[in-house]
């Protein structure tokens, strides 16, 4: 089966796509929760760590793993992150301190995936499965060095023709979220113009490379809790200002509807 006919089990925004560039965490895996502990312990304790007269009372509090996550350090490289949330809170964000919240993350990180797998979400299986048999090429992008990990300990890695993760990232020397050299890498390997391929994001910074990059389509993914029918919470107002051009909660809202059938 082709891409781009009726027969195609997607619904019509990504029948016209010729390729779909997908975003790994919080996007196909529940590994968005498992980076946003990380960075709040190693955050946390860094502002717990500051010499007295190095902040004022409001810039030590502790960091909000919901808000502050979503907004510096979601989509972002480690060193990115740190340097953005330290820089926020009007605190020193020099090489060294930024190296030495980025690397305190990542052993947390680590530890926790080392103590319990992460597992794909069964509505982003659907899709992958439905499109891979649909013949779409696609691919997987993330600024996360432990991106293809995360996708073979999820049993997606197969279902892709090119991943471009944090570490060919840094090989190739591509610049950090929201520039889109990241996701044009991902639509060069499959061979389509990035105007021809749907991205699907999560990250503010995410969907507004997506923009920047011309995606030919931009699909927002919010899964806050608050998000209900239409997505109508503003995780998804974010998304859309940032970028996107449609949010679900679910990539099985991207799932065509049989005629007779619940969605």
């Amino acid at each position: 089966m082709s891409p781009g006919t009726d027969r195609s089990p997607v619904v019509p925004a990504l029948r016209s796509a010729r390729a779909v560039v997908f975003d790994t965490d919080g996007v196909l895996t529940d590994s968005a929760r498992v980076h946003a502990a990380a960075w709040k312990d190693a955050f946390d304790a860094h502002l717990e760590a500051l010499p007295p007269g190095a902040a004022n009372a409001p810039a030590r509090r502790p960091f909000d793993a919901a808000e502050e996550y979503r907004r510096y350090v979601d989509g972002r490289s480690r060193r990115d992150g740190a340097e953005a949330f330290l820089a926020a809170r009007g605190l020193p964000a020099g090489p060294a301190a930024v190296e030495a919240v980025a690397a305190d993350k990542e052993r947390r990180f680590t530890e926790r995936l080392r103590a319990r797998p992460v597992d794909a979400y069964p509505g982003s299986v659907r899709l992958l499965r439905a499109l891979r048999g649909a013949g779409v090429p696609m691919a997987a992008a993330s600024a996360s060095r432990h991106a293809r990990e995360l996708l073979e300990g999820a049993g997606l890695l197969d279902l892709f023709d090119a991943v471009v993760d944090g570490v060919e990232s840094a090989r190739l020397g591509l610049p950090g979220k929201p520039d889109p050299a990241l996701f044009l890498e991902a639509a060069r390997r499959l061979g389509v113009p990035a105007g021809e391929c749907a991205l699907v994001e999560d990250a503010l910074a995410g969907v507004e490379a997506g923009r920047r990059g011309r995606f030919g389509l931009v699909v927002g993914v919010d899964r806050s809790p608050n998000a209900g029918p239409g997505a109508g919470t503003g995780a998804a107002d974010a998304l859309r200002r940032h970028g996107a051009d449609l949010v679900v909660r679910d990539l099985a809202e991207l799932l065509a509807v049989r005629e007779g059938q619940p969605s």
